[in-house]
């Protein structure tokens, strides 16, 4: 019995080849297969690319459009719309390129988020020229705030500072052109041009019965990040108009003239910084603080990346004074929150502008490129800056239209605590 039960009976081991047989069947089908979808997929690649390896959009627009499915929606009509416009608007050729990129910015502006975006190449390269530093046009941060134009902050010395455009103004009109509505890469476009050109903007502000129009002589905008001097031949004051590429350099060069005699105290101003670089903002809090977290992204309920402190905090112990004002957004509501709430200065003007949301860019191939809003921004202690903004611990209002040509009572008030 122990012999017999040893050995195969002859049906299991004809079940044994019948089985072999069938997966020798299923994988030589399968190869097969294989073998026709890259097959077919090489062909198709062949067939939608150009001889300059860019893809022909005619073609990939016409590709087996079964493949666009949704639960929701039917992509049939957005190809039916594309087909009739093609066909039918009478302004012919309608440009592939242009109905693509104004597909996707529509696709980005129904998000209702102002401040996710999509650049077609050429305002994506005006926008990174913005960040480095150098482009032509007034020089001022705008963006759009319930669902007006608005202007965040005109950059120190700029035209647009120097023709009289304040932080928070309506932008109603540029030139003849309503600005209801309006995207904003649009706006930037109409306002940005030829240097030694004039451009003529209608402009609301707060408090006013009636809109002024002002005019601005377009120039080439080329401010470095940090200015620094000395007040009082003992207070150190330094002025980040934005965190761009030239940032960190600039400020480790005055950090080294601030140690190099003693200062009794330090003026941060970051009034009407419209942000900028997360990773600069990170440094620059950096100095002052030792422990702990500079800023929090909350990307989900249960995602939170922690920027914690860096660097050598070289300026840790000074006493230190912080002034935003209602142009005071993102990088530079993130260093005034991180010093407010780890109680290493005091903040004092106005309440920022309350941008506090994380964008991630993202450059394509062709030039353009996506700022997407991926997260938001927490102070140290969990305060939310894209609800609240940051409120100063002493709140001096300016009123630009009283004050003498060359005071600045904010800054007056500064050197008043530092002493």
């Amino acid at each position: 019995m122990e012999e017999q039960s040893m050995q195969k009976s002859p049906i299991h081991s004809r079940n044994r080849r019948y089985v072999w047989f069938y997966v020798s069947i299923i994988l030589f089908v399968v190869s097969f297969g294989m073998g026709f979808v890259f097959g077919k997929g090489w062909m198709i690649q062949k067939q939608v690319v150009s001889a300059q390896g860019k893809v022909v959009i005619s073609k990939v627009v016409n590709f087996d459009r079964l493949f666009n499915k949704s639960d929701e929606v039917d992509f049939g009509q957005f190809w039916k719309v594309w087909d009739e416009i093609k066909a039918k608007y009478p302004k012919q050729p309608v440009k592939d390129t242009d109905m693509f990129y104004g597909a996707i910015q529509g696709l980005v502006y129904s998000l209702g988020d102002p401040y996710s975006v999509y650049f077609p190449p050429k305002a994506a390269e005006d926008f990174n020229k913005s960040l480095s530093g150098e482009f032509e046009g007034i020089g001022a941060e705008l963006g759009i705030k319930f669902g007006q134009l608005v202007v965040i902050s005109p950059l120190p010395g700029t035209p647009a500072e120097r023709a009289g455009l304040r932080s928070a103004d309506n932008i109603m009109k540029i030139g003849t052109t309503t600005t209801k509505e309006m995207d904003i890469n649009d706006a930037v476009d109409l306002i940005r041009g030829p240097a030694g050109t004039d451009v003529v903007l209608t402009v609301y502000r707060n408090g006013e019965e009636k809109t002024r129009e002002i005019t601005i002589t377009r120039a080439k905008i080329d401010v470095p990040s940090v200015t620094f001097s000395w007040k009082n031949n003992s207070v150190a004051y330094l002025r980040i108009m934005q965190f761009n590429e030239d940032t960190q350099g600039l400020f480790e060069k005055y950090i080294r003239q601030i140690k190099s005699r003693p200062a009794k105290g330090i003026i941060l101003d970051l009034r009407s910084n419209p942000g900028g670089y997360l990773e600069g903002a990170v440094d620059v809090a950096s100095e002052w603080i030792k422990t702990g977290p500079i800023v929090n992204e909350r990307f989900s309920s249960t995602t939170i990346n922690v920027h914690d402190t860096r660097g050598d905090h070289r300026l840790m112990g000074i006493k230190t004074a912080v002034l935003i004002n209602g142009g005071s957004a993102s990088a530079s509501e993130i260093v005034a929150g991180a010093l407010q709430d780890t109680k290493t200065a005091t903040i004092i003007g106005e309440k920022s502008y309350g941008k506090g949301s994380v964008q991630d860019y993202e450059s394509f191939p062709d030039g353009s490129a996506l700022k997407l809003t991926v997260a938001e921004w927490l102070t140290p202690s969990g305060k939310n800056i894209n609800e609240s903004g940051i409120m100063p611990d002493i709140l001096v209002k300016e009123e630009w239209e009283k004050e003498k040509v060359g005071e600045d009572i904010v800054i007056d008030k500064a050197m008043e605590l530092l002493k």
